[in-house]
């Protein structure tokens, strides 16, 4: 993907509003990491450009305008992305800078295993105990300690890290599997994106959550930008990565989350079918998936927010944001298009 270095209007307002928060953003790679300005993050090897400006042809610019305006720049960041499986449309906001993914990354935990049990290395029916976190005080060990619990299958603990964010559940298959570094190889072998990264289990996550305030500093540590999140969702959706048995018991089980009601589902009319996995932790809040749109294409959207106020402003804004996208992704120059499809096939 072709990256500008113009910042424009857009990312000068941007950093007019932090600086008016008194707001300063940085990249920590690692905890000893030297702090960078957000600036120099943008240009420099770990990060890449500010993609705000990036002119999405396939999409009508009063589409962009309104997500820009539900997805304003300020009081933290705003990583939006979407792409419509059908008409290959895309839109973004800050598509390509990393953002926390939190619990998001137990998608792509699930899809670890599950490849894994295609090719005979584990069985869904194998059981692994559940990894209880032992208390212990943030950054005292490189990995938090944790001992074994409950024994259950491994399709029930995919059903409860995707459905239920089941912690416990997720560092089990994260054992299982080998523990982050494998998810991440998985993920950058198999689909080639690699902006994605896991580094730390569930357990030490959240136990050191409070290393850095999200809604300042970029910490690409577990992180992901939020095109690659939309392309890895579309991937699995499209059955890329996975067999079809497999395919279907992620995809299903993201149909059956119960977390995040005030998020993408308080934003999509009632009784929209859709899939997502919600992700939380210091002061960010995330929701990823597909939704079903009245005319049958998938639309797939990743949205990332930190800052922004308390939990329930965030939330709220994810629910904004999926109002926005489902709103442009509804246009009526879908049915145009398809009814011109149908005409050059007739004639």
């Amino acid at each position: 993907m072709h990256k500008t270095r113009r910042t424009g209007d857009l990312f000068r307002r941007f950093r007019a509003g932090l600086a008016g928060l008194g707001l300063s953003l940085a990249v920590l790679a690692a905890p000893s990491a030297q702090a960078q300005s957000f600036e120099e993050f943008l240009n420099g090897p770990e990060g890449s450009i500010l993609d705000a400006h990036k002119q999405n042809e396939n999409v009508p610019e009063q589409f962009r305008q309104q997500l820009f305006a539900a997805a304003p720049q300020g009081s933290g960041r705003i990583g939006v992305a979407a792409l419509d499986l059908t008409t290959g449309e895309t839109v973004s906001i800050l598509g390509d800078e990393p953002f926390p993914m939190a619990s998001t990354s137990k998608i792509a935990v699930a899809a670890t295993f599950l490849a894994g049990v295609d090719a005979g290395k584990y069985s869904l029916f194998h059981q692994y105990p559940l990894e209880v976190p032992v208390a212990s005080k943030p950054f005292s060990s490189n990995v938090a300690p944790t001992k074994p619990g409950q024994m259950m299958s491994a399709q029930t603990l995919i059903e409860r890290m995707i459905t239920r964010s089941d912690n416990a559940a997720t560092d089990a298959l994260l054992k299982a599997v080998g523990g982050p570094k494998a998810v991440t190889q998985w993920v950058h072998k198999n689909t080639g994106l690699t902006g994605f990264r896991i580094d730390r289990d569930i357990a030490t996550l959240v136990r050191d959550r409070w290393e850095y305030d999200l809604s300042r500093h970029v910490d690409v540590r577990d992180s992901t930008p939020p095109d690659q999140m939309v392309k890895l969702i579309a991937g699995l959706h499209e059955g890329k990565w996975l067999s079809a048995s497999s395919r279907g018991l992620l995809l299903g089980a993201m149909t059956r989350t119960i977390t995040g009601r005030t998020r993408i589902k308080a934003g999509l009319p009632s009784g929209t079918v859709f899939g997502h996995k919600t992700g939380t932790l210091n002061k960010t809040a995330s929701d990823v998936g597909f939704v079903e749109m009245p005319d049958g294409r998938i639309v797939v959207m990743a949205i990332y927010v930190t800052g922004q106020g308390g939990p329930a402003a965030r939330s709220a804004k994810i629910a904004e944001i999926t109002r926005t996208l489902y709103a442009g992704f509804s246009s009526p120059r879908h049915a145009a298009n398809d009814n011109a499809a149908r005409g050059v096939a007739q004639n």
